[in-house]
């Protein structure tokens, strides 16, 4: 038999099918549910980021929604001039950056302990740190202001001697609220990884610290990246911890510093928008650096059964 007998004609050739009406219209509705749900979420973000680039005579006279007679970045830098932002940043920075260390670090190591290791009540372990976020923050803040003013501290950690009115006590309460979500998230995480590789470690002689440090850790990367943008975030948008434990204006995070642009009779909105979006800057900026691994640990376990 020749090939070209066994070969079918190109009419009889099965061709690709073709798609369906019903699942273009599907995903033409996917699609428009997520832009609507997108621009709902972005819409005040928006009209803050609008309103701070018009005078505020203008948005007065013709509301916010009107068309802009004149746009400028007057208000960002006036906003940033009279708070004195810069200080505050640099507080925030000295609150959010070491609290997400500590929070990662710790939360790895439980994770790690009640996950990859036997030891016994772990799960109750689990369960009481998760059941640590239950717990409402405004609850314990007048036991801990009671406490923290009793704690002493030298002073080359607080000019104040005690663990009050120092970024100490922010760091503290803001690492001891994260770090249940954290463990939850990352002894789950921990689960899914094989078995196999931590035994192959011990073969070669690894201790618990090796097992932790060189082995487990690593591949927990994705996950690490996605809870570090979501702790840098809430640690740094923190409005009541700075608040509560800080007296002394000069070591109030960034987000007390738009407190100083309201007036005692009169507040103008749009330097307040400009102020706002000044202060969003760096969660923004620490999204877009991480943005591949946040996605990568926000995805993962999509795919296991």
């Amino acid at each position: 038999m020749t090939a070209s007998a066994t070969t079918a004609p190109p009419a009889l050739r099965p061709g690709p099918a073709a798609p369906q009406p019903t699942c273009r219209r599907g995903r033409f509705g996917i699609h428009l549910f997520l832009g609507a749900v997108s621009l709902a979420f972005l819409a005040p973000l928006l009209l803050a980021v609008y309103a701070s680039l018009r005078p505020y005579e203008e948005t007065a006279k013709h509301g916010y929604f009107s068309f802009p007679r004149r746009l400028s970045f007057d208000y960002y830098r006036q906003a940033f001039v009279d708070s004195g932002m810069s200080k505050y940043f640099l507080n925030s920075l000295l609150i959010a950056v070491p609290g997400v260390l500590l929070t990662l670090f710790l939360a790895s190591f439980v994770a790690f302990a009640v996950s990859r290791l036997r030891i016994r009540g772990g799960l109750v372990l689990l369960m009481v740190f998760t059941a640590g976020n239950l717990l409402p923050q405004q609850v314990i803040v007048t036991p801990l202001y009671v406490l923290f003013n009793r704690i002493p501290l030298p002073y080359w950690m607080s000019d104040s001697l005690t663990m009050y009115d120092s970024l100490w006590a922010v760091i503290a309460v803001q690492t001891a609220f994260q770090l249940g979500f954290c463990v939850f998230v990352l002894a789950n995480f921990m689960r899914t990884l094989p078995r196999e590789i931590l035994e192959a470690a011990i073969v070669d002689g690894a201790g618990v610290w090796a097992q932790y440090w060189r082995v487990t850790l690593p591949l927990c990367r994705p996950a690490l990246a996605a809870l570090g943008t979501l702790q840098f975030t809430w640690m740094y948008n923190d409005f009541l911890w700075g608040l509560v434990f800080l007296s002394d204006g000069d070591k109030l995070p960034v987000t007390s510093a738009l407190n100083n642009l309201r007036g005692q009779f009169f507040t103008d909105y749009n330097l307040l928008a400009a102020g706002s979006v000044l202060v969003a800057l760096p969660t923004v900026l620490v999204f877009l650096l991480l943005q591949r691994h946040f996605i990568a640990g926000l995805t993962l376990g999509a795919s296991k059964g």
